[in-house]
């Protein structure tokens, strides 16, 4: 996918324009830039390995660091690892409040279907009707999903609601 967000955008509010293209959020996250981790800080004090750095207190930029790319990773037990380039920084628009998705390709995978090895098991269900999962994973997943499907419309009435 291809976003537009402000330079000064803070890696919490980036976590929140992420979950906009198609997940729910009911899992931890963090972003890696190097060997610097950013995430939510863990209200019972546990610590992470390695250490993660508040990312409510980060913009983009300083995290970068000159880089062009980092990961962001999305439920640890499916383990969505998402790589982010940074194409280019655009000349500042002062009336944008929202972000603005310009381009992207498939669906998501859905939530908890079990990471890489998961998803490809779902696909291989719901493509073949005679599969003995075929049925309970297209109930699972709402009656319906079209891996190939990215609906631009849809992606931008979700970030919408996120306003900078």
């Amino acid at each position: 996918m291809r976003i537009i967000v402000p330079g000064s955008i803070r890696l919490g509010k980036l976590h929140v324009v992420l979950l906009a293209m198609g997940w729910d959020g009911g899992h931890p996250h963090e972003f890696v830039f190097g060997e610097t981790n950013y995430g939510e800080p863990d209200d019972f004090g546990f610590q992470s390995d390695p250490s993660m750095l508040n990312e409510a207190r980060v913009t983009l930029p300083k995290a970068l660091r000159g880089s062009r790319s980092f990961t962001y990773n999305y439920d640890y037990g499916d383990n969505w690892q998402n790589r982010v380039k940074v194409e280019k920084a655009l000349v500042p628009d002062p009336d944008m409040r929202r972000p603005l998705c310009v381009d992207g390709q498939n669906a998501r995978p859905p939530e908890d279907v079990g990471g890489v090895p998961g998803y490809a098991d779902f696909l291989e269900a719901i493509g073949d009707s005679a599969h003995e999962e075929h049925d309970h994973f297209l109930e699972w997943c709402g009656g319906n999903f079209e891996a190939a499907a990215f609906d631009l419309v849809l992606t931008n009435q979700r970030l919408s609601v996120i306003k900078f």
